[in-house]
């Protein structure tokens, strides 16, 4: 499966103009490929503005969601659509979508795990439901969302529902870069998947984005890794037989016994 990754510089507390922009990002690097999928980072309709998210987030997906699958469509790709900022419920969501190259919602994961460090709590609501897997082309795939990342029981139980390939999309900040990409690491080789993330760059209110976006292969060796703190688009390829060579050479799966792991 050929990937591209949009580690982009989101323009704070202005919907239309991310729009516009990812719209113009893939007409420049898809067209005339041979990629399959596409990840965009976290937030990308508002960014980090969370003082404002009451006029800015979007109302049930109803701009969001036609643009998604209207680029899906175009293209002729699946869509890990990042993350965007969600009035749905009554409340405020930091909502994934997953679109495929139909145009499909083929999953909907509302980020569960809020930052406590970013004030996240203070605007947004945290998911309620289980996090699950979702099919594209024929793999099995999971999603988390940033802060997610440190709780690794997440990814493990998408794994343990047959994920080979987990995708994170983030704004994960430069304060905190080397946990950014030593957890990656220990997902990929604790999990033996794939693991592949879209960060952010730019600056929102102070906070500096990391950038760095990985693809890590289920060995824990680097496949692709995108700059420090700037824009950029990684290409990356995996083969998927890779994940069930290294299950079948340390056999962790089988070596579990969960009855005696506690809670």
């Amino acid at each position: 499966m050929n990937y591209l990754i949009y580690q982009m510089d989101v323009v704070v507390a202005n919907p239309e103009a991310n729009r516009l922009k990812i719209e113009k990002w893939m007409e420049n690097e898809v067209s005339d490929t041979n990629i399959d999928t596409v990840i965009l980072p976290e937030m990308w309709n508002a960014g980090y503005a969370l003082d404002r998210l009451e006029e800015l987030a979007d109302q049930d997906g109803r701009d969001s969601l036609p643009f998604l699958r209207e680029l899906a469509m175009k293209f002729q790709v699946n869509i890990i659509a990042g993350s965007i900022a969600i009035k749905k419920k009554g409340a405020i969501y930091n909502t994934s979508y997953i679109i495929n190259r139909h145009g499909d919602v083929v999953y909907v994961y509302d980020k569960i795990h809020l930052v406590p460090m970013l004030d996240e709590p203070k605007f947004l609501n945290g998911g309620e439901e289980r996090g699950k897997i979702f099919e594209l082309d024929g793999i099995k795939m999971g999603v988390i969302i940033c802060y997610d990342l440190r709780f690794p029981e997440l990814m493990r139980s998408l794994v343990l529902q047959g994920a080979e390939v987990i995708h994170i999309v983030a704004q994960w900040p430069t304060a905190r870069k080397d946990h950014w990409k030593y957890l990656q690491y220990a997902r990929a080789i604790e999990n033996q998947c794939y693991v592949l993330s879209a960060n952010s760059s730019g600056t929102c209110n102070g906070t500096n984005f990391a950038g760095e976006s990985l693809v890590i292969d289920p060995f824990g060796e680097l496949v692709k890794a995108g700059p420090a703190e700037k824009e950029a688009t990684i290409t990356a390829t995996i083969d998927l037989m890779k994940v069930k060579e290294i299950r079948q050479n340390i056999p962790v799966f089988t070596s579990r016994v969960p009855h005696l792991y506690g809670e």
